[in-house]
Order: C-alpha cells, then sequence, then structure tokens
C-alpha cells in the first residue's frame, strides 16, 4: 500500500513540508482545517508516507458498522458515539495510559464545516493525558503537510487555541470558505 500512497502524493502533487517528531511515543495530532472528505484521504497517505502506522484516529461509529468497519478499524479507528454524553475526554485518556505509543490524530472542528469554536475534547485530552499537541496542516491551496512542533498545554487555554489557530492562518483547506481563518484573534 506505501507505493499505492506513496504515488497518489506524487500524482496530486503532495509534499511534506518540516518533520514529524517521531521520537514522540504519544501525543494528540490536530489535524486542520478539516473541510473535506479528502483530508482523511490525504492524511492516510501521509501516515503511509511517514510510515506513522501508530497513529489512531476516533470516527463516528456509522463509519465502523457495515462493510467498511473493518477497514477503518485496520486503518486505526477507534468507533465514537457522538450522541452519547458518556465522558469521552476520560475515556480517551486511558487509551494512552494503556499504551506505551499511542499517537491519536482528530479534528478540533468535529466536523467538515465551517464552526463558530473549536471543540476543546482535543486540549482537555492532551492535558489529562500529559501528552503534547502537535498541530498538522492540509493545504491544498500549496498541496502542503506541515507539522509544529510539540507543545503542552497550559492552564491557560484560551491563549493555547489562539496559537494553535495561528499555525493555521495561512493554511487552505479543501474549501476554505469552511476554514478557521475568522476565529483567529487580530489584537
Amino acid at each position: 500500500m506505501r507505493i499505492c500512497w506513496n504515488l497518489f502524493l506524487r500524482l496530486q502533487g503532495w509534499k511534506v513540508v518540516g518533520e514529524f517528531p517521531h521520537y514522540i511515543q504519544k501525543a494528540v495530532i490536530v489535524m486542520a482545517p478539516h473541510t473535506s472528505s479528502w483530508d482523511f484521504v490525504v492524511g492516510l497517505a501521509i501516515r503511509s508516507k511517514l510510515q506513522l502506522y501508530h497513529f489512531k484516529f476516533l470516527g463516528k461509529d456509522s463509519l465502523f458498522k457495515g462493510p467498511f468497519g473493518f477497514f477503518f478499524r485496520k486503518m486505526g479507528g477507534f468507533p465514537v458515539d457522538r450522541s452519547n454524553k458518556n465522558n469521552m475526554v476520560d475515556q480517551v485518556v486511558e487509551l494512552f495510559n494503556s499504551h506505551d505509543q499511542f499517537i491519536l490524530a482528530l479534528s478540533p472542528e468535529g466536523t467538515r464545516k465551517k464552526v463558530d469554536r473549536l471543540k476543546t475534547g482535543f486540549y482537555h485530552i492532551a492535558q489529562k493525558a500529559n501528552v503534547p499537541i502537535i498541530m498538522t496542516g492540509f493545504d491544498f491551496g500549496k498541496r502542503e503537510v506541515s507539522f509544529s512542533e510539540p507543545f503542552y498545554p497550559t492552564n491557560h487555554m484560551e491563549a493555547d487555541i489562539q496559537h494553535i489557530l495561528r499555525f493555521y492562518s495561512s493554511i487552505k483547506g479543501k474549501n476554505p470558505e469552511q476554514g478557521l481563518h475568522h476565529l483567529i484573534e487580530t489584537t
């Protein structure tokens, strides 16, 4: 599959800018802006190209039902029942605590639609599990995937969220009008 994914990236003109910190064993990877289903495809291709097979992701439980459930589990997915408020943060923190190596990639928007604010579950997961956050940007305009330096959440969530949003300030999603630019404070 790695050959196929590399061919896909080459034919589509995608390149990786910077390095993923391979020395990190546990982290929350924030992938944004999430504006299209193509984000998942590009993410799988980059995961294969960089041999990041230990990356895990959360997905709505309906993806794991039917004939494609096996595929999503094989790709590292964990089903989530979004209709049930069953303290998902603590459940995911327990996944971090029960694995020696666990990197969770997720979208802070929680949807492909334009949002008024980021969901903060990823932030609380990183804070409670005492793992760093690494921002990953899929810039469809430049066809580039970029990574930030790892950082640990502080006790100043609003400042940390603005730090995260600034990373994405120049990154254009597949559907840029649904991106994060409107959330960045300009003061």
